[in-house]
């Protein structure tokens, strides 16, 4: 594992079987990412992308090889060391939002510091986060009151709140109409430029990987293709 890397796969495996089948969902990927890297990866509908990144955060179970985040080898660790390394190591953005309803906007992006017991102001951090998406105004408002791009900048500022040093995201704007998902996308791309995160992004939208550093491309479990991607678009500033 190269110093500067937080990610690191190694010869992993995803097989579910039973008495009258074996499917391998993912087979002997390897790859690592260097810190403040944009990776996206891509793959058509049942490529095994989501399963990948649920993996890479621990929130499935490895078949075999190894997960190595941040330094710390995840591959065996009990479910509880499991969940206080992703409260200090991972941000998530998921496509269908997650926000607890009963949670105004404010209480739903200072859930992930209550949480971990980060020890910043969480509060001044959640104002200035929604500041920071456009949603200043909005703060005492409960997930119902709020369009879907409303909701998922809620998501983006959520998982930036225990400044993480590993972002994942997976369809983030797939809920959402196209101009929408470009906001949403810009601001993800934004704060994390400032935040200096590392970006593992999901997509099945080439457009979308076109803004990453980097692009893997999975087909039936396999990396078909790892390559650095062109960079002929960039977010809105």
């Amino acid at each position: 594992m190269h110093s500067n890397d937080v990610i690191e796969v190694r010869e992993l495996w995803k097989v579910i079987e039973n008495p009258s089948s074996r499917v391998e969902i993912l087979r002997d990927i390897s790859f690592s990412v260097p810190a403040g890297q944009f990776l996206a990866i891509m793959g058509a509908s049942g490529s095994g992308k989501s399963t990948l990144l649920g993996l890479l955060a621990g929130l499935d179970t490895i078949t075999s090889g190894r997960v190595i985040l941040d330094g710390t080898d995840i591959t065996n660790l009990r479910e509880d060391d499991l969940a206080r390394l992703r409260g200090r190591k991972i941000g998530f953005v998921f496509q269908s939002y997650q926000l607890v309803p009963t949670l105004t906007a404010e209480e739903n992006i200072l859930l992930p510091a209550e949480l971990s017991g980060y020890n910043g102001e969480p509060r001044r951090r959640a104002k200035e986060l929604l500041e920071r998406v456009g949603l200043g105004n909005r703060a005492q408002h409960y997930p119902v009151q709020l369009s879907g791009g409303e909701q998922q900048r809620v998501a983006l500022a959520r998982a930036f709140i225990t400044r993480p040093p590993i972002l994942m995201a997976d369809e983030p704007t797939g809920n959402l109409d196209s101009a929408n998902g470009q906001h949403v996308l810009d601001l993800l791309m934004r704060l994390n430029r400032e935040e200096g995160a590392t970006l593992v992004l999901v997509t099945h939208d080439r457009q979308l990987a076109q803004y990453a550093d980097r692009i893997i491309t999975l087909r039936d479990g396999k990396v078909l293709s790892d390559e650095m991607a062109a960079r002929t678009v960039e977010a809105s500033s």
